[in-house]
């Protein structure tokens, strides 16, 4: 097999064909989407904080300028509402965005929440169990995370079935070379929840609640559009990962037996499980940047004006940083993965998904300690966020 990303095999398990490029070609061009693939993890990690990539390019040059053509102008809503979010700028729009939001998200409020987030996960887990199962994406894994994210931003309850379709949605235009028909659905996704979040922050600028919304509205530094940007960022970041990690995390249990029994017999070790699921089966597989001054990584020249595809789940199985590095290991002590990233775009939420994944797989540990598999898991198409359509357990 090679570095396939639209092979439904490859995304099952593209771990051998990461291997063969950390050893035959660990920088290289993949000619369907013009993009250097960076296998190595020593690479990927100092690429991330090297200040000569950028999300966007936009900041120092046009499209025209970059030998680049403009999106399509049907996709520019899409683009108005991604581009006004902290993630795909650069400084110092990035470095004044990501001050103010990181005012919600310090260590004392994230921990702060920990007492709701137990309060979520073990409601959720609870009318699990005693409907003797299911799907624990859909019922578990999905709710938690939205329900947290909706919480903090203070949508209504009657709108929160509202956010996953629109999110999943919008997160179809970060595939590789989208379909026309995905790219359409994320620009209309993205174009209705910009229209809500939108008529939402105007109701909370002149009637603020304890919510993430209304201290949002009430900062004058921050444009509506970056509010709006921020929201669907926090959104769409805040729980696509955590759903992944507990869906792929819990596979990957099921297929180690003898590390789920460690992991039950010593819940001591759910912080460092946690870590290891993240790195072991990674859900963001790869992360993309623009290349803005010429650069050498690994006796290659990356020409400026070219994109390098950074490969997370490669670098999270590099041999040269991990010892034994294909096997799970829950007590893993040393685990740099990189799966929140590193550098200026290192995931703001991090702390967040930590506590809602420990609370998670607590919950379901405590509450269904003999949870079983029904069948065999397919994945969802997609390879750079990476998961499971659906995982049928039993409570046994």
């Amino acid at each position: 097999m090679r570095f396939d990303p639209w092979n439904p095999d490859f995304v099952a398990n593209p771990y051998g064909v990461y291997a063969e490029l950390r050893q035959q070609a660990p920088v290289t061009f993949f000619e369907p989407t013009g993009q250097w693939l960076i296998a190595r993890h020593a690479d990927v990690n100092a690429l991330l904080r090297d200040r000569r990539l950028g999300r966007s390019y936009l900041h120092v040059a046009t499209h025209e300028e970059f030998g680049k053509e403009a999106e399509p102008e049907f996709q520019e809503p899409f683009w108005r509402v991604v581009r006004a979010g902290m993630l795909d700028v650069e400084p110092p729009v990035h470095t004044r965005l990501r001050r103010l939001v990181s005012r919600a998200f310090t260590p004392r409020m994230v921990e702060s929440l920990r007492p709701r987030v137990r309060a979520i996960a073990g409601g959720l887990v609870d009318a699990f169990v005693e409907q003797g199962g299911g799907d624990l994406i859909a019922e578990v894994a999905e709710p938690l995370p939205v329900t947290v994210i909706a919480e903090m931003l203070g949508i209504p309850d009657a709108d929160r079935p509202l956010l996953r379709p629109w999110s999943a949605d919008i997160c179809g235009m970060y595939e590789l070379n989208p379909a026309p028909e995905a790219q359409h659905t994320a620009v209309r996704a993205a174009s209705e929840f910009a229209g809500y979040l939108k008529e939402l922050a105007r109701e909370r600028a002149a009637r603020p609640g304890d919510d993430l919304i209304s201290a949002l509205a009430q900062i004058d530094e921050l444009t509506l559009d970056e509010l709006v940007g921020t929201c669907v960022l926090l959104l769409n970041a805040g729980h696509e990962a955590t759903v992944n990690v507990t869906g792929n995390g819990w596979w990957s249990l099921f297929r180690n037996p003898a590390e789920l029994a460690r992991l039950r017999e010593d819940r001591g070790l759910l912080p460092s499980a946690i870590e290891e699921l993240m790195r072991w089966d990674t859900p963001l597989q790869m992360f993309e940047r623009w290349v803005l001054e010429d650069i050498e990584v690994g006796g290659v020249v990356i020409p400026r004006g070219v994109e390098v595809a950074l490969l997370f789940g490669s670098a999270n199985r590099d041999q040269e940083v991990f010892v034994d590095p294909d096997r799970l290991d829950v007590g893993r002590a040393d685990n740099p993965h990189i799966s929140f990233g590193a550098g200026i775009h290192f995931c703001l939420g991090a702390p967040l998904a930590r506590i809602e994944l420990i609370e998670s797989f607590g919950a379901l540990m405590d509450r269904a300690p003999k949870l079983e598999l029904v069948r065999e898991p397919v994945w969802k198409p997609g390879y750079v966020i990476r998961g499971l359509e659906s995982l049928d357990v039993r409570v046994a």
